[in-house]
């Protein structure tokens, strides 16, 4: 990591980590929550941390406590049992623009926590067959013909988490027009199979996803998704660990079964764990440069925790290992591996000091 020198008068800063849950209850204990790892890298780092919950009803409340912070770390997935973020964001750009350092930025997440970055990355040597509508008379004008063409696709709504809006379209029945059509719809989120579905009436399912500016990205099927998913985690441009997961039929031990979402259980590595090297270097080398180029984000805009999810592609010629990207996570990376936390609460501390020397310099006259 870059060493960075500050002045030896700063004082230390105050982080808050913050995620949803009832903010009238008694305050948790930073050591029994999942974020204890990042709480006990803060402190070793001389830096004072604490919980903060947050909740849509008393968001001017929760701003008023943040602005007594210099950073505040933040978990809010983008959908969960029926809420959003369109009363967190606007927030957190105001802590932003009061000087505070917010992590993951409201703009970082539009730009690299949206499944567009798989179209937009799609040429980097994590990309696949990728495909982007931005438009419903787009998705019906150009899905039917590519999925008769291609074999099974992966619809992905541009925001979600938990296998939200994400699909597996097959072609049962290809008919005389689009209406004669029928597919098999198996969703991430639950892999139950929808099966002899008329194609015209899931697209028509599917229109709400270009609501308020959305769109859909379009993959090809990745035929090794039975073989797991590896997430790659990092702070900022470093990768800091792995995790394996399995899919769903793996774990209940019904090879049988369908298999598309994954389950809920990871094992976790450290970022030195042996047969993730090959794909460390790819991120930390060539991928993670290349996407900052590409989504114009600087090395310390990136999150101080995000994770790339990676299913394997075909074998290469001399049989190791491709990945293909499936997301990228920003808005609420957890479980994460412990050893994570200290690099995580050392980028995290770093970027907070140098938030406040430029708050200083600014209030100099």
């Amino acid at each position: 990591m870059t060493e960075h020198r500050f002045p030896s008068d700063l004082r230390a800063p105050r982080i808050a980590l913050m995620w949803r849950g009832d903010p009238d209850a008694p305050p948790p204990d930073p050591a029994a929550t999942r974020m204890a790892p990042i709480f006990a890298g803060l402190a070793r780092c001389g830096i004072a941390a604490e919980p903060v919950i947050y909740d849509d009803a008393a968001v001017e409340t929760v701003q008023a406590r943040l602005l007594g912070f210099d950073g505040v770390m933040v978990w809010v997935d983008p959908i969960s049992d029926g809420r959003d973020r369109s009363r967190l964001d606007p927030m957190l750009r105001t802590l932003s623009a009061a000087g505070l350092w917010v992590s993951a930025h409201p703009e970082v997440i539009l730009q690299m926590g949206v499944k567009e970055v798989l179209y937009r990355t799609r040429d980097l040597g994590w990309g696949a067959d990728t495909y982007l509508y931005e438009t419903p008379e787009a998705f019906r004008d150009q899905f039917p013909a590519r999925l008769a063409a291609a074999g099974p696709r992966v619809l992905k709504q541009n925001r979600g988490n938990g296998g939200i809006g994400v699909w597996r379209v097959t072609l049962t029945s290809a008919g005389a027009t689009l209406d004669d059509a029928v597919v098999e719809v198996l969703p991430a989120r639950d892999d139950h199979v929808q099966a002899g579905v008329r194609l015209s009436d899931f697209m028509v399912q599917c229109e709400p996803c270009f609501a308020a500016g959305g769109r859909l990205v379009d993959q090809a099927h990745q035929l090794r998704v039975g073989d797991g998913m590896i997430r790659c985690y990092l702070s900022g441009n470093r990768v800091v660990g792995f995790s394996e997961q399995s899919p769903r039929s793996r774990s209940l031990d019904d090879p049988g079964a369908a298999t598309f979402g994954m389950a809920s259980g990871k094992i976790m590595h450290d970022a030195e764990a042996s047969p993730f090297q090959t794909l460390r270097r790819s991120m930390e080398d060539d991928w993670v440069p290349a996407l900052q180029r590409i989504l114009d984000i600087s090395a310390e805009a990136l999150p101080a925790l995000w994770d790339a999810d990676f299913l394997f592609g075909p074998k290469t010629a001399a049989g190791d290992d491709s990945y293909v990207l499936c997301e990228i996570n920003v808005s609420s990376v957890a479980p994460f591996p412990p050893t994570a936390g200290t690099p995580v609460a050392e980028t995290a501390a770093a970027r907070t000091r140098a938030a406040m020397m430029l708050r200083t310099e600014g209030q100099r006259p």
